[in-house]
């Protein structure tokens, strides 16, 4: 059974990325061009700043909270980036 998070990434244009990982500060690096991979989203936003993060058991409730969390509006998001 290994970790899962999901993470929340505050890009250059100062919007938000959410996504899962097992290891989010080598995704991080990722987003950020320092190791082969990243998003899409996040090539043109450098640079990418972690400000949210929360552990789970396993990938299916990380990707649950994943889409729970992109349903949010702004607001709720930046609420939840501040507790």
């Amino acid at each position: 059974m290994s970790n899962w998070f999901v993470y929340v990434v505050r890009c250059s244009d100062h919007t938000l990325y959410t996504g899962v990982t097992t290891d989010p500060f080598r995704r991080l690096r990722q987003h950020n061009g320092e190791l082969v991979g990243g998003a899409k989203y996040t090539r043109a936003r450098r640079p990418v700043e972690l400000v949210w993060n929360e552990q789970h058991a396993d990938r299916s409730s990380a990707t649950k909270r994943e889409y729970a969390i992109k349903q949010m509006t702004l607001q709720q998001k930046n609420q939840l980036i501040a507790s």
